[in-house]
């Protein structure tokens, strides 16, 4: 069937909009700002603070040497969502949030399900993007992905979100190939009293959530929450009517912190989940249901040496039809450390081990061998900054050595530069190689037809994905109410994963999964932040993204090198902020993302639009719109089920801080 059969869906011509010539003009506004900055006048200091823009480009960030480091000095690709971009977004769950870092690519499926990836290589079953919340990394072996369907925080309670596009896998291992999303949570001693939210509105029957925190004594806080949703049904592209595919998931934790002294402290974090994630409306029992439990100590034995020790368990299971599918258990220990070594040296290093007890109970169709199987994992790795011309250079050297049960040893090294000239000027330049392991996907499904035998199965050999990457980029803050970064990469990759036909004369014996695949992708990244004034906030990105994927020799793969990414080319950002008098406020979020050419969804445009307004101290009242320039729109085409429509939404949200 072609891709045309799929939708029926009008195609939104963007190019011929007015909102066109308005992102236009505020990219013009914003690459400009001298226009407008002569005419308001330059902004005090004592300005600039309240407005918090001095504050993020000091913001310290950890997600790029495991340390805490100013943001304007980090030698990456780095864009940092904040609390406060979220709250004026009026996003009302966490993959919503990941849509304000315009170096990302965010495109949603249905209901519940999400294709996310950094730099390329979109699709449901991602696997070079490694994500973590508080440190512990939510990750499943079957395919090297993340089910999106089953991360649910309160959004009040995100303290930032970290996203580095680019590898890190010196620090943070296999799978962070592409980029790492670190989504980072706000200590109990920043939570304290009462917090409570109702949503409700036409995508949804309604969202909850309820948090209190407070102080056991002076040196031990706490909080407890709980949260859950119910989101409503998408629209089938090719009968226009509406599906059973809604999604409702509730959880709850507590978290603890405790400072143990001036040098240690101590956190706990605990949560449980349950949740029907349902992308097929043939099997409305599915299921979702886990826990996970989380330990870390910080300890600083002198100015010159701290170090953190974590410990996590992380449970989950997935169930159709009341039988249980898959369950995966996880035992996490991780340790590292950074040492001042004399003046002008930072060391850190570390070690982790991870075992993944993975069990899939699946129909005699479609199975694992072995259905359970234990995976271990681990890694030491050491990095040393060197620091020259009184901190204006600084050169990064290190490696991870990564042990896993599929290939063994695994080596994955970096070497970054970074000049800091004329204040918060920084060039920075990296090479970098990342590995994205094999998964269980890769190497241990089968899949029978009866009466014919087995027709698919993994690689008994298969080898890790491959990457080396080179960026170049620079950071800059020209004034005191502007700020600039531009990334640019160029990516080689190979063995990526192909799906290889049997040899001649052989017809039904079975396609192989292999590494028939290789290429390149190269594009850049802009964002920037400008105060217009003292009551005026302005976000905007522009991300482009070219690959080049092909056959290596002797590869036949089914899908011809277009199995693994369907991406935009493009990609427009643009966040605003308004405060008005009478405690009003107005916040607007401009999307534009290019088409997607394999399988083919159109280019649209997205608006979204959030009145907020402060009724006292305590009270919030917010009416939302959410894709507001038409009726309904795609976003992906997934294999299967039948490709859904997003639609124009419109939902209040009442909120109480006590």
């Amino acid at each position: 069937m072609k891709v045309d059969q799929y939708y029926n869906l009008k195609v939104y011509s963007c190019y011929k909009n007015p909102i066109v010539i308005a992102i236009l003009f505020l990219i013009a506004f914003i690459a400009f700002p001298g226009l407008a900055y002569g005419q308001q006048g330059k902004l005090s200091s004592d300005e600039i603070k309240k407005l918090s823009l001095d504050e993020l480009m000091n913001l310290e960030v950890t997600s790029v040497s495991k340390r805490a480091e100013k943001l304007h000095e980090a030698a990456s690709a780095i864009q940092v969502i904040t609390q406060k971009d979220i709250h004026n977004s009026g996003v009302k769950t966490l993959p919503e949030a990941l849509r304000l870092a315009n170096n990302l690519q965010v495109a949603q499926v249905n209901a519940s399900e999400w294709a996310i990836s950094a730099r390329g290589f979109n699709n449901v079953l991602s696997n070079k993007l490694l994500v973590l919340i508080d440190g512990r990394t939510v990750y499943t072996p079957l395919y090297s992905g993340v089910f999106w369907d089953i991360q649910n925080l309160i959004l009040e309670d995100i303290d930032r979100i970290e996203v580095i596009s680019g590898p890190g896998g010196t620090l943070w291992g296999a799978n962070a190939v592409n980029g790492v999303i670190n989504i980072i949570t706000k200590s109990s001693r920043d939570t304290k009293g009462l917090f409570a939210e109702a949503l409700v509105g036409t995508s949804m029957k309604g969202i909850g959530s309820l948090r209190y925190g407070g102080q056991i004594k002076e040196n031990l806080t706490y909080r407890v929450f709980g949260n859950g949703f119910k989101m409503g049904n998408t629209i089938d592209s090719k009968t226009g009517v509406r599906v059973k595919d809604e999604w409702s998931t509730i959880n709850g934790g507590v978290q603890l912190d405790w400072d143990l002294s001036e040098k240690s402290s101590l956190s706990l974090q605990q949560s449980i989940y349950k949740g029907n994630p349902n992308p097929y409306e043939e099997n409305p029992s599915d299921k979702a249901s886990g826990d996970n439990i989380l330990v870390r100590w910080n300890h600083k034995a002198s100015e010159r040496f701290n170090t953190q020790l974590q410990a996590y368990y992380d449970n989950n299971d997935r169930h159709s039809r009341l039988e249980r599918v898959e369950n995966l258990k996880t035992y996490d220990l991780d340790w590292h450390s950074k040492l001042e070594a004399g003046k002008w040296h930072t060391l850190s290093f570390g070690t982790n081990l991870r075992v993944m007890d993975h069990k899939f109970n699946s129909p005699p169709s479609l199975q694992f061998s072995p259905a359970n199987k234990v995976l271990y994992l681990y890694s030491f790795f050491i990095q040393d900054e060197a620091r020259l011309m009184g901190d204006r250079l600084k050169l990064t050297l290190g490696s991870k050595i990564e042990h896993n049960s599929y290939t063994g040893f695994e080596y994955q090294p970096n070497a970054r530069l970074s000049f800091n000239f004329a204040g918060h000027q920084t060039l920075w330049t990296a090479a970098s190689r990342a590995v994205k392991t094999p998964s269980r996907l890769d190497e241990d499904i089968r899949l029978n037809i009866e009466g014919v035998g087995l027709v698919f199965t993994g690689g008994s050999n298969f080898k890790s994905e491959t990457v080396l990457a080179y960026e170049l980029g620079w950071r800059s803050q020209p004034a005191e109410n502007i700020s600039f970064s531009l990334s640019s990469f160029y990516n080689v990759y190979d063995n990526i994963r192909s799906a290889e036909p049997p040899a001649p004369p052989a017809i039904l014996p079975a396609v192989t999964l292999a590494n028939g695949v290789k290429g390149t992708t190269y594009g850049a990244e802009v964002s920037t932040t400008y105060q217009v004034n003292n009551w005026w906030n302005l976000r905007a990105g522009y991300t482009y993204l070219k690959k080049d994927l092909a056959l290596k020799p002797g590869s036949i793969d089914l899908n011809q090198a277009t199995a693994e990414s369907n991406d935009p080319s493009n990609q427009i950002l643009i966040q605003s902020n308004i405060k008005f008098p009478a405690r009003l406020e107005l916040g607007t979020t401009i999307r534009y993302i290019d088409k997607l050419p394999k399988p083919y969804v159109p280019d649209y445009c997205g608006l979204d639009l959030r009145l907020g307004w402060h009724l006292n101290k305590a009270l919030e009242l917010n009416l939302v719109g959410q894709n507001l320039l038409d009726k309904r729109h795609l976003e992906f085409i997934p294999s299967t089920p039948a490709p859904r429509q997003i639609e124009r939404s419109v939902y209040g949200k009442l909120t109480f801080r006590y």
